[in-house]
C-alpha cells in the first residue's frame, strides 16, 4: 500500500508539475520569449539558492564538502558546454566558413540583434549544452525529490501526500524555466515537453530507491541537492542571462528585471509554502 502511494505521489509530482508548467508557459512563449527567458533565469537561480542549497546545508554534511560538490558541478557543466561546443562547432564551421562569421559573431549578435542572436548563434552554443545540463540537473533533482517523498510516506501517509503536493507546487515555476531552455534546444514544444517529462519520471525511480534504502541514502541526499543546484546556476548564468545582456530602452530593461524578479518570487513563494507544511 505504501509503495503504491509512493509511486502515485512521485509520478504526480514529477510529471504532473511538468504538464502544469507547460500549460502555463507555452501559452506565453510565442509572444513573450524574452520575458520568459528572464523568468526562467530567475526561477532556476531561486530554485538553487532559495530551495535546494538551504535544504542541503540544513543537513549534517559539512559546508566544505557541499561547496566542493557545488564547485565540481559547475566545472562539470562548463566542461560539458565545451564538449558540445567542440562537437557542434566543427559542423557549424563547415556550414559557415564561406562567410567566416561564426566564432565571434555569437556575442555581437546578442548585442545588436536579439532575433538573429536567438535564431543563429544561440542554437549552436549554449542551448544544446544548456539543454543537456538542465535535463541532467532535473534528473538528479527529481531523484532527490523521489527520495524525499518516499521518506515522508514511510513516516506517515498524510505527510507523504502533503510532501508530494509541495514538490508538485514548487516544481511548476522551475519547470517553466526548463521548458523555455528545452524549447530553444529542441525546436518544438512537444520535444521539450517529452524531454522534461522523462526527466520528471526519475522522481518515481527515486521513490522506489528511497522506499528500499530510505535509511542508507539519507546521508547522500544533500549532495544530490547540491549537484542539481549547480546545473541550474550554470544554465542561468552561462546560457540564459548572457542572452538578456543587450542594450535596451528603459522600458524593456524594467520589464526584463521585472520578469526575473517574478521568476525568483514564484519559486521563493511556493518554496516557503512547502516549508510551512
Amino acid at each position: 500500500m505504501i509503495l503504491l502511494a509512493i509511486l502515485i505521489g512521485t509520478v504526480a509530482a514529477g510529471v504532473g508539475s511538468v504538464w502544469l508548467a507547460a500549460l502555463l508557459s507555452f501559452a506565453m512563449l510565442v509572444r513573450y520569449t524574452q520575458h520568459m527567458l528572464s523568468l526562467a533565469a530567475g526561477a532556476l537561480l531561486a530554485t538553487a539558492f532559495m530551495h535546494l542549497l538551504p535544504e542541503a546545508f540544513e543537513s549534517q554534511a559539512s559546508a566544505q564538502e557541499l561547496f566542493a560538490m557545488l564547485l565540481a558541478g559547475l566545472v562539470f557543466f562548463f566542461l560539458l558546454d565545451k564538449a558540445e561546443l567542440w562537437h557542434h562547432g566543427h559542423e557549424h564551421h563547415h556550414a559557415e566558413s564561406p562567410g567566416g562569421a561564426h566564432p565571434h559573431d555569437h556575442g555581437h549578435d546578442h548585442g545588436h540583434a536579439a532575433h538573429v542572436g536567438h535564431a543563429h548563434g544561440a542554437d549552436h552554443h549554449g542551448h544544446r549544452s544548456g539543454g543537456w545540463a538542465v535535463l541532467a540537473g532535473d534528473s538528479v533533482h527529481a531523484f532527490g525529490d523521489g527520495i524525499l517523498i518516499a521518506s515522508a510516506f514511510v513516516a506517515d501517509m498524510r505527510l507523504g501526500v502533503v510532501t508530494a503536493l509541495a514538490v508538485l507546487a514548487h516544481e511548476v515555476p522551475h519547470h517553466m524555466g526548463d521548458l523555455v531552455v528545452l524549447r530553444q534546444t529542441s525546436g518544438t514544444h512537444r520535444a521539450a515537453l517529452v524531454k522534461v517529462s522523462l526527466a520528471g519520471t526519475v522522481t518515481a525511480l527515486g521513490g522506489l530507491v528511497g522506499y528500499v534504502l530510505v535509511a542508507q541514502l539519507d546521508g547522500f541526499l544533500p549532495f544530490f541537492l547540491v549537484a542539481a543546484s549547480s546545473s541550474f546556476v550554470y544554465v542561468a548564468l552561462a546560457d540564459l542571462i548572457p542572452q538578456l545582456q543587450k542594450r535596451l530602452g528603459l522600458r524593456e530593461t524594467a520589464a526584463q528585471i521585472g520578469w526575473l524578479l517574478v521568476g525568483i518570487g514564484l519559486v521563493t513563494l511556493v518554496s516557503s509554502m512547502a516549508h510551512g507544511h
